[in-house]
């Protein structure tokens, strides 16, 4: 499914700093029932979210006005646990394009690239003054280049590189998924098919 390439963005963050948020956390799996990945963001941290009588919880980030963009800034080790796809899903239909940590899980990594959602790891003390400039001045904005691979905090004028897998970064750069890229090579493949018949 193509979407709307990425290629940098400026945005104020929303601050979640929680160590070990697993997929589970993210989109509880009683919402799961859905193969679409549309909606699924309404349900974004649903048990943190809400009470249990469903109101809002005034304590919980996403309900607090001060806080909102398309970064979100995230605890160690965000998106472990169970491998579901729809955690990616959740997030994306949110709104957010960007999810900062300083470390992520593998399954969750490869789910955010697969589904338009820029996963940046940061080292812990870039991820830690970023948290401290949001927290103290929520207007902070952050540069995420993706062309150039580095993200900026502008309170602070920090940057830093990160890395990410080049297929990856072509594929959101062009705002192609994995379909998406082999029909815009068919015709190469087409080719090479028949330059190597067996028969």
């Amino acid at each position: 499914m193509a979407r709307e390439p990425f290629q940098k963005l400026t945005s104020t963050a929303v601050p979640l700093p929680v160590e070990n948020v697993d997929t589970d956390q993210i989109i509880p799996a009683r919402f799961l029932k859905a193969t679409s990945r549309e909606g699924f963001g309404t349900n974004l941290f649903r048990d943190w979210r809400y009470l249990s009588d469903n109101t809002p919880n005034p304590d919980f980030v996403l309900n607090n006005p001060s806080f909102s963009g398309k970064i979100l800034l995230a605890g160690k080790n965000f998106g472990s646990g169970s491998s579901r796809e729809h955690a990616a899903w959740a997030i994306y239909d949110y709104g957010f394009r960007v999810v900062v940590s300083s470390f992520f899980a593998d399954i969750f990594r490869n789910n955010a690239l697969n589904n338009g959602l820029l996963p940046v790891q940061v080292s812990e003390d870039f991820l830690r003054q970023s948290f401290d400039s949001v927290q103290n001045h929520p207007e902070t904005l952050f540069t995420v280049d993706l062309e150039n691979q580095i993200i900026t905090n502008h309170h602070t004028g920090a940057s830093e590189k990160f890395e990410i897998n080049q297929y990856k970064k072509y594929c959101l750069l062009k705002g192609l998924d994995d379909f998406d890229y082999l029909m815009s090579i068919k015709e190469k493949i087409v080719r090479f098919e028949s330059q190597h018949k067996l028969f």
